[in-house]
C-alpha cells in the first residue's frame, strides 16, 4: 500500500529531525548495551568476535570503514542539501549555526590540548570532543517535547550538520595514513565519472551507487579514510529536477537521503554504537579517570562545548550579526550549548582514528565520551527542563 501524498511531501528537515530523534534513543540502548557486555561474562565472547575476519576486514572494520561510510554518505546528503535547498541556503541562515559550531569545535580542542600539552602522542586526540552527536542530542531534545521551541531544534541540526562538515575536514587533513598515488589516482578518476553522471543529467541512482563501492574501494587503498568516500559520492548526486520539473523533492538525493534515513538511525548508527562503546573497566582505577586522554576528552565535551557554542552564538546575537533562534531565551540557547557536548558518535570515530593501535589510549578516549557526553546530556536536559518555567522565557506558539 502506497503512502497518502501528505506523508511523501513531508519535508526532508521534518523527517530528518524525526528519524534522528528516534534513533538516538536506539543508539543510547545499544551503547548501553555495549558497555554492559563489555564488562560482564559475555565480554571475552564480545570482544573475540569484533575481531573475526570477514574477508579482508575484521568485522570492527567492517562496521567502522564499511557500515560508517553509509552514515557518512548520508552526512554528505544532508549538508549538500542544507547548503543548497535547506536551512544553510544563505549567508544570513548560515551566521549563528556556523559562528557556534566553529566556537564548539575551536574551545574543545585548545582544551584537550591544554590538559596533553607536552604529550605529542595523546596531543594527537585534540579533535576527538569536536563534534557533535545529533542523534543523541535530538534524542534528548524528543524527550523534552514542546518545552524546546522547533526553532531550537533547527538550530541545533544545522549546527550538527557544520559540525560534522567540519570533522569530515579535520578527518581528511589529520587522520588519514600513509597515501598511495596510485589508488589516490584511481579514486580521483571514479570521482571525475561522477561528476560527468551529474553534470549529463543522469538521474538514475543505481549508476551512482555502483560507482560509489568502487570509489570506497579506491580510497580504502589509498591511505585516506574509506568513509570519505561516502561524502564525496554524496556531494555528486543530483538534488535538482529538470528545468520542466523543477521541484526537488523526489530529486535522487532526497530519495536517497529518504531511504538512508531510518536504515542508518534505527542500524548503522546503533551497530557502530554498540561495538565501540564496550570498554572493560576492570583493571581501570582511578588513574584511568584521572588520565590526560580521559581528562581532556571529558573536559573538552562538557566544558569546552557549552563555553564555545554559547559564547559564539551569544556574540554573534549581541553584535546583530544574527537573531536568537524565534520564541526561544538565551537560558534555552544555553541549555542547547550543554547538549552539543553530547559527542558520542563522531568523538568516538575520531579517538580511535587518533589512536589506532593504543588499546589504552582508545579505553581512555572511551571513558572521556562516556563521561563528557553523559554530564552534557544530563545538565542541558535539566537546563531546559527549568527554562520552561524561567518568567523571562518567551513562550512557545501554540
Amino acid at each position: 500500500m502506497s503512502k497518502p501524498r501528505s506523508m511523501r511531501s513531508i519535508s526532508a528537515l521534518r523527517y530528518f529531525l524525526q528519524s534522528e530523534a528516534a534513533g538516538g534513543g536506539v543508539l543510547m540502548a545499544a551503547a548501553a548495551a555495549g558497555l554492559i557486555i563489555a564488562n560482564s561474562p559475555l565480554a571475552d565472547d564480545y570482544f573475540h568476535s569484533l575481531h573475526i575476519y570477514i574477508g579482508p576486514l575484521s568485522l570492527l572494520h567492517w562496521i567502522n570503514d564499511g557500515l560508517m561510510a553509509v552514515f557518512f554518505l548520508l552526512v554528505g546528503l544532508e549538508i549538500k542539501r542544507e547548503v543548497l535547498d535547506g536551512q544553510l541556503s544563505t549567508w544570513s541562515r548560515r551566521v549563528l549555526p556556523g559562528m557556534a559550531a566553529l566556537g564548539g569545535m575551536v574551545v574543545p580542542a585548545l582544551i584537550y590540548l591544554a590538559v596533553n600539552q607536552g604529550d605529542p602522542e595523546t596531543s594527537r586526540g585534540w579533535a576527538t570532543p569536536a563534534a557533535t552527536d545529533i542523534a543523541f542530542a535530538l534524542g534528548v531534545l524528543a524527550l523534552l517535547g514542546k518545552r524546546v521551541p522547533i526553532s531550537l531544534k533547527i538550530f541545533l541540526t544545522a549546527l550538527a550538520i557544520l559540525d560534522d562538515l567540519g570533522a569530515v575536514v579535520i578527518i581528511a587533513l589529520f587522520y588519514t595514513a600513509d597515501l598511495s598515488t596510485v589508488w589516490l589516482g584511481a579514486a580521483a578518476a571514479v570521482i571525475a565519472v561522477l561528476v560527468g553522471l551529474n553534470r549529463f543529467g543522469v538521474r538514475h541512482l543505481w549508476a551512482y551507487l555502483l560507482l560509489g563501492l568502487g570509489l570506497w574501494f579506491c580510497v580504502l587503498q589509498s591511505g585516506v579514510h574509506a568513509t570519505l568516500a561516502g561524502v564525496v559520492l554524496a556531494l555528486t548526486i543530483p538534488l535538482k529536477k529538470s528545468p520542466a520539473r523543477p521541484d526537488a523533492e523526489d530529486s535522487p538525493l532526497h530519495r536517497l537521503e529518504h531511504a538512508l534515513a531510518g536504515t542508518v538511525a534505527f542500524l548503522i548508527v546503533p551497530v557502530f554504537g554498540f561495538a565501540n562503546a564496550g570498554v572493560s573497566l576492570s583493571g581501570l582505577g582511578l588513574e584511568a579517570l584521572t588520565a590526560p586522554v580521559t581528562l581532556g576528552v571529558a573536559a573538552g565535551l562538557f566544558v569546552g562545548k557549552q563555553i564555545g557554542v554559547f559564547l559564539a552564538s551569544w556574540t554573534a546575537i549581541r553584535l546583530n550579526w544574527a537573531d536568537c533562534p524565534e520564541d526561544a531565551s538565551l537560558l534555552q540557547l544555553y541549555g542547547v550549548s550543554l547538549l552539543c557536548g553530547i559527542g558520542f558518535t563522531m568523538s568516538l570515530f575520531i579517538g580511535l582514528l587518533a589512536f589506532p593501535t593504543h588499546e589504552i589510549l582508545q579505553a581512555e578516549v572511551k571513558l572521556g565520551v562516556l563521561v563528557g557526553s553523559g554530564l552534557s546530556g544530563l545538565c542541558g536536559a535539566l537546563v531546559l527542563a527549568l527554562a520552561r518555567g524561567d518568567p523571562t522565557a518567551p513562550r512557545n506558539a501554540e
